[in-house]
């Protein structure tokens, strides 16, 4: 196995640090031969990289050292605008400052061209670590997860449409099947090769229900990874799209009625070996706080499309035995049970919206929490962005008042952009009053 390598199942934050601390050594050497890159990426609120190329030779002592990072990249827009500097977020505007970015080593993959991608974690000049950086948030409930003797497992799908100048790749849903999905075939063939290339460690790749999509599933790992690994992933896919003229389209909703999806598998490990009860306290408090959490799941004026009209998008809160219908899938053999959260689409953070699971689901044991029979009905998700907006005290509780008040900006923000354009369906609705 190479320093690189993502072991599956759980890995604790020593482990993880260790896995670092040898591949470090390994890459050090790797970017010290003339002409190697490194592509240094940093996740930001909006499901994407803040990313900066750094040749050799300094390349080799940004591990070291780090490297600068302009801090408003955890306080802007889609649009990568300045969000309003108010509270916390302003701390992250003013003078538009450095954040210093710390290679994790353990995340790195070769993306060709002697070019390595590491995902790096972001701390103040005075070496606190940057409190709104995604993965800074996760690391977190990672540590008071395993406060608790537990330690996660996680495995994420995200779906995908392909789309040409002519549209979607196929003209119809093509859930499972090999025939209609020629189209795709070629940019297949690429992205196969591409994500062993880069050993992100696929488990299943297969053609989805909707025009054009697909879905690439990684094995499970643990929650860093996974989180890192996806938007890796999105990379790569996005990559090899722009090679055949073809768009990844990670939308939550592509159009009404239709979803690409964030769904999130977990399982938990006991530190001494024993076999927590995920359908005890974790589940219970998750399914108490998920409407809270709807900001989190759903971040953009897309994302209620696809809670409001696609079927398998449950806005429902419930849970049932290996029941696509239910927000909380229960799947798996009784000896390796895991969770499937299906609350998020593809446009959510994903290191949020584990934090976010790991954080209600701790809270749900530390309360001795009770879940409801399989199939009751306990709620449901916000059904606009103004509901999840009213909600933001709850995740204050859950998360902390910054990661609360980062939350609310940007979703303001989205609402306010949303009001301030026009927009296709408007001019439609606007012909039918002629």
């Amino acid at each position: 196995m190479t320093p690189f390598a993502r072991p599956a199942g759980p890995r604790s934050l020593a482990a993880r640090r260790a896995a670092a601390a040898a591949g470090e050594n390994v890459l050090r050497g790797v970017l010290a031969e003339e002409g190697a890159r490194l592509l240094l990426l940093v996740p930001d609120p909006h499901a994407r990289f803040a990313a900066v190329e750094l040749a050799a030779p300094f390349a080799a002592s940004v591990l070291d050292d780090g490297y600068g990072v302009c801090s408003y990249v955890f306080a802007w827009t889609p649009s990568r605008d300045p969000l309003p500097a108010s509270g916390v977020l302003g701390g992250y505007l003013e003078g538009f400052g450095d954040v210093r970015v710390r290679p994790d080593a353990a995340s790195a993959i070769p993306l060709g061209a002697r070019t390595w991608a590491v995902v790096g974690d972001a701390e103040w000049p005075s070496g606190a670590a940057a409190e709104l950086a995604p993965r800074e948030v996760l690391r977190g409930q990672l540590a008071a997860l395993e406060g608790l003797g537990l330690v996660p497992s996680v495995g994420i799908e995200h779906e995908v449409v392909f789309r040409d100048a002519d549209g979607p790749l196929t003209p119809h849903g093509v859930d499972y099947a090999l025939g209609g999905t020629e189209r795709l075939a070629p940019l297949l063939r690429d992205l196969r090769t591409d994500l062993a290339d880069a050993g992100l460690g696929v488990e299943s790749a297969r053609a989805e229900c909707h025009p054009g999509q697909y879905e690439i599933v990684l094995r499970h790992r643990d929650a860093l990874a996974a989180c890192d690994d996806v938007l890796l992933q999105q990379l790569v896919v996005r990559r090899a799209g722009a090679r055949h003229g073809v768009t990844a389209d990670y939308l939550a909703a592509p159009e009404p009625g239709q979803g690409n999806s964030g769904h999130v598998h977990l399982s938990l490990s006991a530190v001494d070996g024993s076999e927590p009860d995920l359908l005890g306290g974790f589940l219970a408090g998750v399914l108490r706080d998920a409407r809270a959490l709807t900001a989190v799941f759903a971040p953009t004026w897309n994302s209620y499309v696809r809670l409001r009209t696609a079927p398998f998008s449950p806005r429902e809160v419930r849970w049932g035995q290996d029941d696509r219908t239910a927000s909380v899938r229960v799947a798996g053999p009784a000896s390796g049970r895991r969770l499937e959260f299906r609350f998020a689409g593809a446009d959510a953070q994903p290191h949020l919206v584990v934090a976010a699971l790991l954080a209600a689901g701790r809270f749900g044991m530390e309360e001795g929490l009770t879940p409801p029979e399989p199939g009751v009905t306990v709620g449901s998700l916000a059904a606009s962005p103004w509901e999840a907006l009213a909600l933001m005290e709850r995740v204050g509780e859950l998360l902390g008042a910054d990661v609360a008040a980062q939350l609310a900006a940007m979703l303001s923000e989205e609402i306010d952009a949303g009001l301030d354009s026009v927009t296709d369906f408007q001019r439609a609705r606007g012909a039918l009053r002629a």
